[in-house]
């Protein structure tokens, strides 16, 4: 397929032996037995902390007020969207709740949920009991860098596959398709997925392997 892409683009062949890096970790997907010797993958890539950056007050103050809250972030749901569904499940599981709603600024939803904006995830997860997110490939490594199990909430393309790696590992209990997202469902699956020390557990191992990763480095020692 890419060979008559090329042709059609009138592009110059590949080398068949390039360098190849996939960014992700061994052992979130092992490499295939069967991949050529030019193909590697590295470990994940982070992108870079933001200079100088601080918590808002209030998510700070929220943070510690009380225990570890969990993470909901879904991506493409309006902030309302998101509090209807979190609100009800956060109840539901009896806990508190960090709620990420894209460019939306920080409001107090709530005694047990705050509702904020852009976080770096890197700060956040690893002070949270638990992460829902949609599974999408950054924010599933996000969270198992940080240790702590997930709920992964799939919508679409290669969601659905870190979700059931998510499951596979051990850090997650079943993926729930955002088709089949109510806050009842949610509400069950937080409650499985903090109740189960297994899931826990296993977060924290596999954590703590991940960091000691260095996927930037690998790459630049096969570059050499």
């Amino acid at each position: 397929m890419l060979r008559r892409l090329r042709a059609h683009l009138n592009a110059p062949d590949a080398d068949d032996d390039a360098t190849i890096c996939h960014g992700f970790s061994p052992e979130v997907v092992p490499r295939p037995a069967d991949w050529p010797a030019n193909v590697h993958v590295t470990g994940y890539w982070w992108p870079a902390t933001p200079p100088r950056w601080e918590p808002p007050a209030l998510l700070a103050d929220f943070l510690a007020a009380g225990p570890p809250p969990v993470f909901l972030g879904f991506g493409s749901m309006t902030a309302d969207q998101l509090h209807d569904v979190a609100g009800t499940a956060v109840k539901r599981a009896g806990v508190r709740a960090v709620v990420q709603a894209g460019w939306a600024g920080l409001e107090a939803a709530g005694d047990d949920t705050l509702l904020v904006g852009e976080v770096p995830h890197e700060w956040l997860f690893p002070r949270t009991a638990a992460v829902v997110h949609h599974a999408g490939a950054g924010t599933a490594a996000a969270g198992l860098r940080a240790g702590v199990p997930a709920v992964p909430v799939p919508v679409l393309v290669d969601q659905p596959f870190w979700a059931d790696r998510l499951h596979r590992l051990g850090v997650a209990p079943a993926p729930l398709p955002i088709r089949e997202l109510t806050a009842e469902s949610l509400g069950d699956s937080l409650r499985t997925c903090l109740k189960n020390e297994t899931y826990r557990d296993r977060a924290a191992q596999l954590g703590h392997r991940i960091r000691a990763e260095d996927g930037a480095g690998a790459v630049l020692t096969l570059m050499r």
